[in-house]
């Protein structure tokens, strides 16, 4: 993981102007959970939970199931769908999800909130928005974090994570067309706010307008790159903006 020492600039007028067109439109808002809302492995680190899976497989004898490449990025959702690609719905995926499950719900008690997340949050239901959560986590770890944040009753039912299904992961829009149909919306009257490359194709793949979030100036890199039209390094700016 890299540092969060971002320099944050004021928002110029075009890029607040960009915000307003993003904002105004919006009914209902999907949030990406781990990034956005909050540091899900700020303490217990993801690099930690992926080795740990890494050297389950290989107590199982299953150590050259990974490339190489897909130990050492150390990322457990990147395990995670290695295997399924292999051995697509079978014991072992079902097991290792369930592994991958309980190291986010450990997380989930000493995550960080993403400064200005939950006034965000509040203040979108309070003028009316509709919100809801579309993520690869599961979303046992979701409820628990928002239960813990006092924020469960701004997305009630909403939460749209990890299934069995995990080749439904995004960048497939399959969480993204959960939320939309379960919320009667029309793809343009939402907005996605993610901050990975992942999100912005599934936003895309689905349809809906899409707000980059990142946290540091890499992450907003690869962002851009991807085709982001509007990265944001805080959600200050859209605070202020939607209270204005």
């Amino acid at each position: 993981m890299t540092s969060d020492a971002t320099a944050q600039t004021e928002p110029s007028a075009n890029e607040i102007e960009k915000l307003r067109d993003l904002i105004e439109p919006a009914r209902v808002i999907l949030w990406d959970f781990d990034g956005p809302i909050c540091r899900l492995f700020a303490r217990h680190k993801a690099e930690r939970v992926a080795a740990g899976l890494v050297d389950w497989l290989a107590g199982h004898g299953l150590h050259n199931l990974l490339s190489d490449s897909e130990r050492e990025l150390l990322d457990p959702h990147v395990v995670l769908r290695a295997v399924d690609l292999r051995h697509p719905g079978s014991d072992l995926v079902t097991e290792l999800e369930e592994r991958l499950t309980r190291e986010e719900l450990r997380a989930a008690g000493s995550a960080l909130p993403t400064p200005y997340a939950d006034p965000l949050i509040r203040t979108w239901t309070a003028v009316g928005a509709r919100l809801a959560i579309t993520t690869n986590n599961s979303p046992k770890v979701v409820r628990a974090y928002l239960d813990g944040r006092g924020l469960s009753s701004c997305f009630a039912s909403h939460i749209y994570g990890r299934t069995a299904d995990l080749h439904l992961l995004k960048p497939n829009p399959h969480c993204l067309n959960r939320a939309l149909t379960a919320m009667g919306c029309a793809p343009s009257a939402a907005l996605m706010i993610g901050d990975s490359g992942s999100d912005l194709a599934a936003a895309n793949n689905a349809g809906v307008p899409f707000l980059g979030y990142a946290r540091n100036e890499r992450k907003g890199k690869l962002l851009r790159d991807a085709g982001a039209g509007c990265v944001v390094a805080s959600l200050e700016p859209l605070l202020r903006t939607l209270r204005g």
